[in-house]
């Protein structure tokens, strides 16, 4: 079975394709936005190892040549090293505006490819095939692409949308169990935002997820990508609701900053424990009732997930410093830092009326736990 939804957004419009095998299709489902049957894959070592063969395979079904670029795992990757390494090889390769780069890999290689393909000859097309749950939900589509610098995540990049996505969550199965618990961290995160019933339907089927239901994961990914292309659809370059998709994030990015980007804290586990202090934080604003972040954290908590700062090994710094990380935060806006908060589950909203001194407090009990 395979799910199609479509990101409506006019001449740029595109398909985001969801089931099981697509990699084994990926060359039929890539060969209409073809001029010549030829691709540049830009993949990570862990993908190549397990999965690049079989994309090989899929492409030469429909007599499409492929040459790829194999880049280090992990978030460092994220940096102008690799990315003038990418750009540059791609023109090595030849690639033409009319040619397609291939995103093949999480969300880290995604961004890169996606940044790379937005400058390379002022814009060449690129097909997202996410093999994170994460990417799958989140980084592959909407078009943001970009690299990290020592001041802050995402800071360097541009709005350039894929031609296509395709989510095999057949390759899921490959993912470690942490791996896909923070990935799930954005899944749930759609319902935190927007959709409580999405949450409820989570809270009773996340466990079969995570243990591989393919038909669940199906499911998870589809009403996540589509929540995710409505909001995008609506507002393509954040100028308004698509900043609500940063719920947690806010205080996720401090956390990477703080943590040096490496894996002592994986992205979505930074979303988990950021959606927990937004909920902490909305409540003890009046946003909306202590039941609610006690509901979050327990979910969270049923799935296995990293809730607390306590649950972050290694040294952090103090709510101050903290803080200050947030200040690079792309959210910013005229020097006043805005902030997701949340009257409920499933009812998140933007604002910069958040009081600093509540926001330290809540940091400050979260770090004298650990």
């Amino acid at each position: 079975m395979i799910e199609t939804l479509r990101v409506e957004l006019g001449e740029r419009a595109y398909d985001i394709r969801i089931g099981s095998g697509l990699i084994a299709q990926a060359g039929a489902e890539i060969a209409p936005l073809l001029k010549r049957k030829r691709v540049a894959v830009i993949t990570d070592e862990n993908v190549a190892a397990l999965h690049l063969d079989a994309l090989q395979s899929g492409l030469a079904a429909e007599g499409i040549a492929m040459t790829a670029l194999t880049l280090p795992a992990g978030e460092a990757t994220k940096s102008w090293p690799h990315f003038t390494r990418t750009v540059e090889w791609l023109l090595d390769q030849q690639v033409e505006r009319g040619d397609i780069v291939v995103a093949f890999g999480g969300g880290v290689i995604g961004d890169l490819t996606g940044f790379a393909a937005s400058v390379l000859r002022r814009g060449v097309r690129f097909v997202q095939i996410p093999t994170s749950l994460l990417a799958q939900v989140d980084s592959s589509v909407g078009g943001k692409t970009g690299i990290n610098a020592p001041q802050g995540k995402n800071l360097i990049g541009a709005f350039h949308q894929p031609s296509l996505v395709l989510a095999d969550v057949g390759v899921l199965g490959t993912l470690t169990a942490r791996d896909l618990l923070a990935g799930y961290g954005e899944v749930v995160k759609y319902g935190m935002l927007g959709d409580e019933s999405f949450f409820e339907w989570l809270e009773q089927n996340g466990p079969a997820l995570a243990a591989g239901d393919e038909a669940l994961r199906i499911e998870a990914v589809r009403r996540s990508c589509q929540m995710k292309a409505d909001i995008v659809a609506r507002d393509e370059t954040e100028q308004g609701d698509r900043a609500l998709l940063n719920l947690g994030h806010t205080f996720c990015h401090a956390l990477e900053a703080a943590t040096g980007y490496s894996d002592r804290l994986l992205h979505g586990e930074g979303v988990a424990i950021g959606c927990a202090l937004a909920f902490e934080t909305s409540a003890r604003l009046g946003l909306c009732a202590q039941e609610a972040p006690s509901r979050v954290r327990a979910h969270l908590r049923d799935m296995g997930m990293k809730v607390d700062l306590a649950d972050i090994p290694g040294d952090l710094p103090d709510a101050d410093a903290l803080i200050t990380l947030m200040g690079q935060d792309k959210k910013v806006v005229e020097g006043q830092l805005r902030f997701i908060m949340a009257r409920s589950i499933g009812d998140a909203f933007v604002t910069a009326d958040v009081d600093r001194a509540v926001v330290k407090s809540v940091l400050e009990d979260a770090l004298a736990a650990c």
